[in-house]
């Protein structure tokens, strides 16, 4: 099995360039160490730090050499149109690599005021790629370019069928009868409430309302 493609693109436009922008499980790894963190990349978009831009966009997108091609056209242009052109689709990239909870029909959720242990966000993605190639089978590289959430939604589906097929009780143990750390109720309360208690969602919020007012942004 190689597992599906990518989902969730967005195309940045500026001028007659085009760059198809992936948000894949091996660029959310990259980003989160780019600067040690999402709080501090978030900072580094905030202030349209160029270089931290340009490393965004080369790590998602489908196609390298339009993105150098976009570069090359930027440069010859004022940096308040390129910046009007790249914010928006950059933060909407960065929300596309936070998964939210997938919940089947029938299936039991998070007990409720059970708080989940916080987990950072590096140990979230290799996680979700040991999901990727332990559990669901796929290729490493297949794993690497899915998104977070298709991860996560294949995970979800996966729990599901072995219910399906041995019962409720047996899906949540592993090969050798013991608990299985992976229940998708232990999924479910680490992304519904969340990964990392340093990640700056009220920034990553304020990001995304900012660039909502602009139009042509995100196509």
């Amino acid at each position: 099995m190689t597992g599906p493609r990518a989902y969730q693109e967005i195309t940045l436009t500026h001028g007659s360039h085009a760059v198809r922008l992936v948000p894949s499980l091996r660029a959310a790894s990259y980003l989160e160490r780019l600067h040690d963190g999402f709080p501090a990349l978030l900072d580094k978009i905030r202030q349209f730090d160029t270089r931290t831009i340009a490393a965004i966009i080369t790590a998602f997108a489908a196609d390298k050499e339009a993105a150098q091609a976009l570069f090359l056209h930027a440069a010859t242009q004022p940096l308040s149109d390129f910046k009007e052109a790249a914010q928006g689709s950059v933060i909407a990239l960065i929300a596309a690599l936070l998964p939210t909870a997938t919940e089947a029909p029938g299936t039991p959720g998070a007990t409720p005021g059970t708080p989940a242990t916080p987990q950072p966000w590096a140990e979230v993605f290799a996680e979700l790629f040991g999901l990727a190639t332990g559990w669901l089978g796929w290729t490493p590289a297949a794993a690497w370019q899915a998104t977070p959430q298709e991860i996560t939604d294949a995970f979800a589906a996966h729990v599901e069928k072995l219910k399906a097929i041995h019962g409720a009780g047996d899906a949540d143990q592993d090969a050798a009868g013991n608990p299985e750390i992976y229940t998708p109720e232990r999924h479910a309360q680490i992304v519904e409430q969340g990964f990392d208690p340093a990640f700056d969602r009220a920034g990553l919020a304020d990001l995304k309302a900012m660039s909502a007012s602009r139009e042509g942004q995100i196509t």
